[in-house]
């Protein structure tokens, strides 16, 4: 039986300052990089936000409408270190699960016309995806929490008050639900002979892994102790350039 708490811990314990998330927005020249203890930071902030802010309860439905930007993962990470459900907007082609109602939504500002008129039933919580995950320049609509005002204030360490197991619901798609444990044994294996001091595979991807087929990517160096370079907006030659740089093994997604 595997959780997140539990992945995140064995990496902090093996190389906490190694790089665990890098993105590149080729569209801004923006380049964000997380060590495992910066990235375990941010989970543990956004859970705490999630949790003792917002009041989601194991068990219960996020919906993480988000694009593919380093904040993808990290509420990834908080969801499931809370023992929360992840869910995904219903899109084309690869349609999100007919899951059940959320209790909260988590969108950037394309996604504030369609999720802003729920911030009266459910915690709508928007990112303004700006440099280092601040606030946003202009007004949010009526009930809608800023990510970049509230998280900061959050605890740097998060301790679920009802621990999620390996038997409960991670993530909900078009064919049913996926358990913590499911989440991660197609990788499982690989772990089984890598000694606690070396790592996985540094991959490179354009997928965004806040969505039915891009999660996969992001499990994988979590759970095998790699690491992940997510690239948006980048044309081929530049992709090319951002592997060799970055030192990646392989392109997956």
């Amino acid at each position: 039986m595997t959780t997140m708490a539990d992945l995140l811990a064995a990496e902090l314990r093996r190389e906490p300052g190694r790089p665990f998330l890098t993105w590149y927005d080729e569209t801004t020249g923006e380049r964000v990089e997380l060590s495992v203890t910066t990235y375990a930071n941010w989970v543990a902030k956004t859970a705490s936000l999630l949790v003792e802010e917002h009041e989601l309860e194991k068990g219960d439905t996020l919906l993480v409408d988000l694009p593919a930007h380093w904040l993808g993962p990290v509420f990834l990470g908080a969801a499931w270190s809370a023992g929360l459900v992840v869910a995904f907007p219903a899109t084309e082609p690869f349609p999100g699960a007919a899951a059940p109602s959320p209790a909260a939504v988590v969108c950037g500002p394309a996604g504030l016309d369609r999720w802003a008129p729920l911030a009266d039933e459910l915690p709508v919580l928007a990112c303004s995806l700006l440099p280092m995950g601040v606030r946003f320049a202009e007004p949010l609509p009526a009930g809608v929490h800023d990510v970049g005002v509230e998280v900061w204030g959050q605890p740097d360490a998060f301790t679920a008050w009802d621990p999620p197991s390996g038997d409960d619901a991670a993530l909900v798609l078009d064919d049913g639900s996926v358990t913590q444990d499911e989440l991660w044994s197609p990788w499982s294996t690989a772990t089984a002979g890598r000694s606690s001091s070396t790592g996985g595979d540094r991959l490179l991807t354009v997928a965004n892994p806040a969505s039915p087929p891009g999660v996969a990517t992001f499990v994988e160096p979590l759970v095998t102790g790699g690491s992940l370079v997510l690239v948006s907006g980048a044309e081929q030659p530049r992709l090319d350039a951002v592997a060799q740089a970055e030192r990646t093994v392989r392109r997956v997604g």
